[in-house]
């Protein structure tokens, strides 16, 4: 059987990883799980890495966890476990120097959805359909709720998690849970267009702002701006932001290579 999860890297350092369990629409199993962490373990030491992009195979992105195998072992224990695996996945693509994209096609629901949430960016074809759906099996979504309150305004992510009900592409893209919607067949193109962007600017410049990005989000604003400045300075002194403003000055295209 192949991996859970395909780790493919091209030479600009752009990583693609693909959910690879179609047969189960690519539920979080805990085979899954583990692959995955694996896998975003992989990238973290992967000091040339550019770019994350999460696809997935077969007919949809990922239906949340295997509900088979959380049924089956009915222990608070298992579920502790196996809630913090998850979480433990999701705060590695946030610790990542690198942005992580979602490539969303098909249905992403409950810790799916999460998933398309968690990522620093989405792109999803316009037949890809949202929702955090426990509720309608008696299990709110806490988890989920977590990114989708950080993605969404709180009366809109609220209403997906007491309803449980699906939203468009179109919908998650206007409510903030996705960057851009397009016809399926061009679904890889858009998502190059996004990486080739990334890659046109530098890897210190962004690493360390994705960094800034998350850490001031979860302060009150006068240590956020404080933060902030102390990371623009450290960021002017790179020899990325000395070479982008004298290209500036002289008229030229930056090199960053």
């Amino acid at each position: 059987m192949e991996d859970a999860v395909l780790y493919q890297r091209d030479d600009r350092g752009v990583i693609t990883l693909t959910l690879n369990r179609p047969a189960n629409f690519n539920s979080l199993s805990e085979e899954m799980l583990a692959a995955l962490q694996a896998a975003l373990d992989k990238v973290a030491q992967d000091e040339s890495a550019r770019v994350v992009v999460i696809a997935a195979a077969g007919k949809a992105f990922c239906p949340g966890h295997n509900l088979k195998e959380m049924v089956g072992t009915p222990e608070l224990a298992y579920y502790q476990k196996l809630f913090a695996q998850c979480s433990r996945v999701m705060l590695a693509i946030l610790k990542l120097p690198v942005p992580v994209i979602a490539r969303v096609h098909g249905i992403a629901t409950a810790a799916g959805c999460q998933l398309v949430a968690q990522c620093d960016l989405a792109v999803a074809s316009d037949n890809a359909s949202f929702a955090v759906s426990g509720v309608n099996y008696g299990l709110f979504c806490s988890t989920p709720s977590v990114p989708l309150l950080r993605n969404m305004a709180p009366k809109q992510a609220m209403e997906m998690l007491v309803t449980g009900d699906f939203i468009t592409a179109q919908q998650a893209k206007e409510r903030g849970l996705v960057n851009r919607v397009v016809p399926l067949e061009m679904l890889d193109a858009e998502v190059a267009k996004l990486v080739d962007s990334v890659l046109a600017k530098p890897r210190a410049a962004i690493a360390m702002g994705k960094e800034l990005f998350y850490r001031q989000r979860e302060m009150g604003i006068e240590a956020a701006y404080q933060l902030a400045g102390q990371t623009m300075a450290v960021n002017m002194m790179d020899s990325c932001a000395q070479e982008g403003f004298t290209a500036f000055t002289e008229k030229r295209k930056p090199n960053w290579s």
